[in-house]
């Protein structure tokens, strides 16, 4: 039997468990990063007892102090290429150029291919071949074509990127549900307008969502760009610390291309919130 106190339409109740929810949620969100602190300790603690003393294991696998030294000397005293951030700028440029170019590139022809049943008949076979192609090995063709610059590099990032976002657009075009366009048409929509305000709403879901893996793949053709034929950035620091042996140096480049991969992770997580601010809160998992 349910009494008042309990009543949902009690004010103080819901109150308390709103208050109930937040602690748990509290409670949560440090148990989480406490045993992910604990991981990273015992991954790192392990790393050092297991290398250390051992020259040539140090030689192949480095260490944590190691990287850690690595990532010092080169914020306080600069690389052999220059300055850390000038590096780090380099490749932070590559991947945003090109990112911003692949994205709106995939985001038109997903949705262009997705509502004209035209295009995607003649396109659609070329676009799957292209596809298949290993995109990696066209760094080698826009080196040889486009030199050492940035050019090169953003163009693999722009192939890289393109595919990903254009295969969601393509596919949340398809998805959307035909009684909404069917009726903004029976309204007087012009099919620019059922685009705009149905179709692009509607996608925006599956865009947004290839945009966290996307950004990902612009690092990498940043990175393998320069490894491949370059002046700066951190994928020539990563090839030169290779040639001299210095495992540190990989991972100390590697950490900073994490850092900035989780940076970029977190400011597009940030405005999926404020574009998809409409959508309902998503429910998942044991809380239900």
């Amino acid at each position: 039997m349910t009494t008042e106190a309990d009543s949902p339409a009690n004010p103080a109740a819901g109150v308390k468990a709103a208050a109930a929810r937040r602690s748990r949620r509290r409670t949560h969100t440090v148990l989480v990063h406490t045993v992910q602190a604990a991981v990273l300790v015992v991954i790192l603690g392990g790393w050092q007892l297991l290398v250390q003393g051992d020259q040539h294991a140090i030689v192949l696998y480095g260490l944590p102090s190691g990287i850690f030294d690595r990532l010092r000397s080169w914020v306080t005293e600069g690389t052999a290429l220059g300055s850390l951030g000038s590096q780090i700028w380099t490749t932070i440029e590559e991947a945003l150029i090109g990112f911003a170019i692949g994205t709106v590139l995939g985001i038109v022809c997903g949705i262009a291919l997705g509502r004209i049943r035209f295009l995607s008949a003649v396109f659609g076979p070329f676009i799957k071949v292209l596809n298949a192609i290993p995109r990696i090995v066209l760094g080698s063709v826009f080196v040889l074509a486009f030199g050492l610059g940035l050019e090169s590099k953003i163009l693999l990032v722009i192939v890289l990127v393109f595919f990903g976002v254009f295969f969601n657009a393509f596919q949340g075009t398809r998805e959307v549900d035909r009684t909404f366009i069917a009726n903004a048409s029976i309204l007087g929509a012009s099919r620019w307008q059922v685009t705009r305000q149905v179709v692009l709403p509607s996608a925006f879901t599956w865009i947004i969502a290839s945009l966290h893996v996307s950004f990902g793949f612009a690092l990498i053709g940043a990175i393998v760009g320069e490894f491949l034929g370059g002046y700066a950035g951190l994928g020539v620091l990563i090839k030169n610390a290779q040639g001299t042996f210095d495992a540190s140096g990989v991972w100390a480049a590697m950490v900073i291309m994490g850092v900035v991969a989780l940076i970029a992770e977190w400011l597009i997580t940030r405005l999926e919130r404020r574009l998809l601010r409409w959508r309902p809160a998503q429910l998942s998992g044991p809380d239900l």
